[in-house]
């Protein structure tokens, strides 16, 4: 089991990109979300799982649909800290199609949280990362947010 919820050491994301990068006139946001994703915290080996929601701006090149939720696959089979996940995340697809921009909300429920320590049941855990154009332009990233919502789980 630990050799499968660890498998993400042994993959890159070159190989899972592949030839998946199409050139394509395509100027409008993009937005995967709710992506299940399943990691295990490296402070306590215990689990975490949630939703991910990816956006990006294309700049003449877009990458196939599946490859983006492969991509969270490849971080989150780690031991992970969330914050770090979500910036893995949007790195990574900026690095395979240089698009104008990147953006990345993941939504988790923590057992370290929910088991031990303080015990709350319902928290949740949300993070964000905000590349290029998301960052700089106010309404590219209100449009993102609206789109990429994550509904409870």
């Amino acid at each position: 089991a630990l050799v499968f919820f660890t498998k993400g050491y042994e993959q890159t994301i070159r190989d899972v990109v592949s030839d998946a990068v199409f050139d394509e006139e395509c100027e409008n946001m993009v937005v995967v979300k709710e992506i299940d994703i399943y990691s295990l915290c490296e402070h306590h080996m215990v689990p975490f799982f949630g939703k991910v929601s990816v956006g990006y701006l294309p700049n003449k090149r877009v990458l196939g649909l599946s490859k983006i939720a492969r991509i969270c696959e490849v971080f989150s089979r780690r031991l992970q800290v969330q914050e770090r996940l979500t910036r893995q995340i949007a790195e990574a697809i900026a690095e395979a199609i240089q698009p104008r921009g990147v953006a990345v909300i993941v939504e988790c429920l923590h057992m370290c949280m929910v088991m031990r320590g303080a015990q709350k049941v319902n928290s949740r855990t949300t993070t964000s990362a905000m590349l290029g154009v998301f960052r700089e332009d106010p309404k590219s990233r209100e449009e993102f947010l609206s789109l990429g919502r994550i509904t409870p789980f």
